[in-house]
Formats: structure tokens, sequence, C-alpha cells
């Protein structure tokens, strides 16, 4: 058998109170008696019941993170900030992988229960009204990252200034038959970030009087291989573009495969643009927006600390910057 708390406080001199307020790290304990009940609990090599632990501190010592399609690299930087976040804690984490939208709303109502977390971070799915409503009401401390809410904290970008940079590095290069490959929007997820991208885009056409054109704007599901058909279609137009702009990193791989498959040469008759700058981005030389993923988990992990010592705070609008990185597969027109 293992030392108990009895066996700490018999031993220290002091009662199991004084104990419990040394774990506690409560500031009514003098010094001299908290070195001296860490010295006892290291001499007994005690270790605190994790259970008895959470019923005297009135919490689950757990935080939820409900992510989709948690494999993708995006997603896995992002859970990486969120981990080493809480890797020198007390506070476990539950990942709830969202997959279809009757699992989103499962997950959603399961996040808003305090017996089962202390905090909730909700990675790209914007809640609606009446889901941050019961989020509010079940006071359950919630940050959401790469989604948007007045009433909640949240890490976001600017996807639409994201979007307009991509498309101005290629103007600035002297192309103007450029193209856009996207999301679906809207979606079943209410995924937000390509169609602020899109916007972006559009928004940097018409600054430099380019009048954007329908069909050199292709959407579909997200994912490597849809990216790899809509490109191939973009290709076959009888005027193709000389750019494409992918909403992400992961169909610009689709946009790269496609043009090869074509022996059509990057950059020299085609120019590619990503966004996210995940790490396969450098290996494939690809020129992308870079986003802060493992920081914005980082952050919004330290701004649902925050929440849970203190609920009153005002929510507040963590905008990361975006920027970007330059490199071969971009270059001006033949």
């Amino acid at each position: 058998m293992g030392a108990t708390i009895s066996d700490v406080a018999r031993e220290a001199g002091v009662g199991v109170g004084t104990v419990s307020r040394v774990l506690n790290d409560s500031p009514r304990v003098s010094d001299a008696t908290r070195h001296k009940v860490l010295r006892v609990m290291d001499r007994l090599d005690y270790s605190p019941n994790p259970f008895a632990r959470r019923l005297s501190l009135g919490r689950t010592l757990t935080l939820a993170v409900i992510v989709p399609f948690f494999t993708r690299p995006s997603f896995v930087e992002r859970l990486r900030g969120v981990e080493a976040a809480t890797a020198e804690t007390e506070y476990d984490l539950i990942i709830y992988n969202v997959e279809s939208v009757d699992k989103r709303d499962d997950c959603f109502r399961r996040g808003a229960r305090t017996e089962r977390n202390d905090g909730l971070i909700i990675i790209s799915l914007s809640p609606s009204d009446e889901e941050v409503e019961r989020f509010l009401r079940s006071q359950v401390p919630t940050v959401l990252v790469d989604a948007r809410h007045p009433e909640l904290n949240h890490v976001v970008v600017d996807d639409v200034r994201g979007g307009h940079m991509a498309t101005q590095h290629l103007l600035d290069l002297g192309h103007e038959r450029i193209a856009f490959v996207g999301d679906d929007y809207p979606n079943p997820f209410h995924f937000t970030s390509s169609h602020h991208r899109h916007i972006g885009y559009e928004r940097a056409l018409t600054e430099a009087e380019i009048e954007p054109r329908p069909e050199y704007v292709a959407t579909g599901k997200h994912g490597r291989d849809v990216a790899w058909e809509l490109t191939h279609h973009l290709l076959s137009l009888r005027e193709p573009p000389t750019a494409i702009v992918a909403a992400s990193d992961i169909q610009a791989l689709g946009v790269l495969e496609a043009a090869r498959e074509r022996d059509i040469s990057v950059p020299s008759a085609l120019s590619v643009v990503g966004y996210d700058d995940i790490e396969i981005a450098e290996y494939l030389n690809l020129t992308t927006i870079h986003q802060p993923l493992f920081e914005s988990g980082w952050r919004a992990t330290h701004l649902l600390f925050q929440l849970i010592e203190d609920q009153e705070v005002e929510p507040i609008c963590d905008q990361q910057p975006v920027r970007l990185i330059a490199r071969g597969t971009t270059a001006s027109p033949r």
C-alpha cells in the first residue's frame, strides 16, 4: 500500500487539512510548513489520489477539444499547440474527432457539460447562436480556434487578407489569368476559411481592375483528390489559367499533381500558391501563406485557462498574423 495523506500529515506533524492546502498551493500555508510537508511527501513517495484531488478542487481537470478530421496536417499542428500548453499542467485532454454533421452536433452537446470537462476548445467549427447560448448557460468556458462568434473568445487569422495576399503576389509577378481552387460554400460543417480566402482573391483581382472569371473558380469537397480533379478541369479550358491560388496546402498538392500529369511545368508554365504552410510545403518548395497553426492552439489553451479562473472576463478576438512565404512554385508568366 502506498502512503496516504494521513501518513504525510502524521509524519509532518500537521493536520490533513494543511497537507491538502499544500497540494492545492494555498497561500494560507507558511513557507516553512510547506517545505516540511513537501519533504515528507518526497520521503514517503506520496502521490495524491487524482480523483480525490479533482473532488477537492471542484474540477474535473479535463479539457475537451472538438476538432473535425483531426488527421489533417493543419488540425494536427493546432492540436500540438493545445497539447504543448497543457503538458506541464495537471489537465488531461479529451479529443472529439468530428467526421459527420451528426457527430458534430453530438459533440457540441457533450462538450457543454461541466461534469465532463472544465473547459472546451472548438477548432474550425462555427457554433450557431443557439449552440453558443447552450455553452454560456452551462457555464463551460469555451474558446474557438479558426472560427468566430462575438459571445466567445476566439483565435483566428484574417483569411480575407491571406487570400488577397496570395493573389496579389501573383498579380505582382504579372499574372492576370488567375484561378482559385477551394471548398464548397456553404457546406454542412459551416467551414468558412476557404470562403473568406476566396473573397480576398476576388478583392485583389477587382482592385487590379481584372474582372473575376466564374470559370476560373473551382470548388468542391476539401481534399487532395478533389483538387486534382478540379485542376484538370481548369487546365482543360480553352484559355487555361497561368496561376492558381489553392485554399490550402493539401489542395495545392492536388493542383501540382494534375499539372505534373499534364506535363505542365511549375512555375514556368503554371504558378501555384497554397495556404497554411504545413510541414510538407517547405519540402515541396511550395509558395504559400503561412498562418501560425501551432501558436493558435497554444494561445487558445492559455485563453481557456484564464477563462476557467475568471469567467467574467470580456470575450476577445485574438487575431494572429499571416504572411507570404515565396518559394519555388511561383514565377512570372511566360
